[in-house]
């Protein structure tokens, strides 16, 4: 081999996974192909019987990867551009498929070469060792790396980098007298991180399963209360469950937005197999409180709550008006979840003023993603989803009609005979009816004018306005109450 006099530097041969990127790509790929082919995941442990490369390669033949939206390293890439400026020839040497590693150095087009996984060799710690000192030398070439599986090109290598500030391979690589740049460390996997990925914040939605208990006037019961609690700790920990679940479906999507790629799983924040593992714990505690402590009646809601989350990231949010009207089912679930928990009948008119006001909510939520659609220019249906920008004013018609009619099925409930009967002085009730018009026309006002948070729940939720609202209904009730 032919050595350039002129090169001052030696080649730097910089890793994939883990380094150039947050993510694993075999993760990614094994993702992308359960989710549009999952019988194929039958046939995984075949072939990862021929070895990890046979397995790779079945993976790249039918998955997809979409380079431009990788969660990468930016302070790798930009010390690389500047190396690159310098010069200097880099090299991307990765154990990734080749197909893969390929679509990823045309996207940054920083590299003169690509050494990857092909061919039914693995290219992988002494494997890529010893096709790199094959290639250049011994210490003939700079490697930039992230993990233990690196070490044995570490040492044979001149400079060793370090992408990630583990402790211990930096220690390691200081004490060999070979220890370069050193970028990190990334809170990976953190108690932080994942406590973000379960978006605790959601679990206010979960509420809803108090709903009943107030509705019959049990809030001084500390057996229907503590029911209650059971319902609302079980569905908030499936609810974490399902939240991951559908992070790991919607990944694609979620990097391609402008906030949503910022979540813990699209941004690689949270490995892809932790998301896994966490998911299944989570659901498998919500399920064992829910039929330990509430009983056979709220697992078979829970059970149905999943199904039915799931067959919505797999398959029906891309279904239009399917998708809202079953959003808008998962609301009026827990309250049926927590109807079931604490033993209280199912009132016609709360599942009918539910359905109505939930599924106005859901399609303020859709319309909120195809305004901003539309504001960015975008053409075409939205990602993942069955609408296009063009839908904006039938979705906004449609959700302010299911807001009102919320609220003509609670005038209707007032003026029933049973309601008559249980509150002395019904009248007050019918002070809550301009309160939730005005609460209903102002949150479409909102999002017509794109201020809309993302979740009209979670946006109630932190809104003064919003809360003032749910109080004064409340003493609207109180008083109709007192008088019985």
């Amino acid at each position: 081999m032919e050595v350039n006099s002129e090169r001052v530097e030696p080649d730097l041969v910089v890793d994939l996974d883990g380094t150039l990127i947050r993510v694993d790509l075999l993760h990614e790929a094994a993702l992308s192909t359960a989710s549009h082919h999952p019988l194929s995941v039958l046939g995984w442990p075949l072939w990862l019987m021929q070895g990890r490369a046979e397995l790779k390669s079945r993976l790249a033949a039918v998955s997809e990867i979409d380079a431009s939206a990788l969660p990468y390293h930016e302070d790798v890439i930009a010390w690389l551009r500047s190396q690159r400026e310098a010069g200097r020839r880099l090299v991307l040497a990765t154990a990734s498929h080749r197909r893969w590693a390929e679509a990823v150095a045309a996207h940054l087009g920083l590299f003169d070469e690509v050494l990857a996984t092909e061919n039914g060799r693995n290219l992988k710690g002494k494997a890529k060792r010893d096709l790199l000192v094959e290639r250049f030398g011994e210490q003939g070439f700079d490697y930039v790396g992230d993990s233990s599986a690196d070490i044995p090109v570490w040492e044979a290598c001149r400079t060793a980098h370090i992408v990630g500030g583990k402790q211990r391979l930096i220690e390691i690589l200081r004490a060999s007298g070979r220890l370069g740049e050193i970028f990190g460390p990334e809170p990976q996997d953190s108690l932080h991180v994942t406590l973000r990925a379960l978006r605790p914040h959601h679990w206010a939605k979960n509420l809803l399963v108090f709903v009943p208990l107030l509705t019959a006037h049990l809030y001084g019961d500390w057996v229907h209360i503590g029911q209650g609690v059971t319902a609302f700790v079980a569905f908030s920990l499936l609810a974490s469950a399902l939240y991951l679940l559908n992070d790991l479906l919607d990944l694609a999507a979620d990097r391609r937005h402008p906030r949503k790629r910022m979540r813990p799983l699209a941004a690689g924040r949270l490995s892809i197999p932790r998301g896994i593992v966490l998911a299944a714990l989570l659901a498998t505690g919500a399920f064992f409180l829910a039929a330990w402590a509430g009983g056979p009646g709220l697992a078979l809601v829970l059970l149905t709550y999943a199904v039915l989350t799931t067959a919505y990231s797999w398959v029906l949010k891309r279904l239009p008006v399917v998708d809202v009207l079953v959003l808008a089912a998962l609301y009026t679930l827990r309250i049926v979840a927590g109807a079931v928990a604490q033993g209280v009948p199912l009132s016609f008119w709360l599942l009918s003023f539910s359905m109505f006001l939930f599924f106005s909510l859901a399609l303020l939520k859709r319309h909120a993603e195809l305004l901003a659609a539309r504001d960015e220019g975008r053409r075409g249906p939205l990602h993942g989803r069955g609408y296009q920008p063009e839908d904006l004013g039938m979705v906004a018609s449609l959700g302010a009609a299911a807001g009102y009619l919320s609220v003509l099925v609670l005038a209707l409930f007032i003026q029933d005979a049973g309601t008559v009967s249980r509150y002395g002085r019904p009248e007050f009730m019918w002070l809550a009816c301009p309160l939730l018009l005005y609460w209903i026309s102002r949150a479409w006002l909102i999002g017509h004018r794109g201020q809309m948070h993302d979740d009209p729940v979670v946006f109630a939720l932190r809104d003064r306005a919003s809360w003032l609202c749910v109080a004064l209904v409340a003493v609207c009730f109180a008083a109709a109450r007192a008088g019985a």
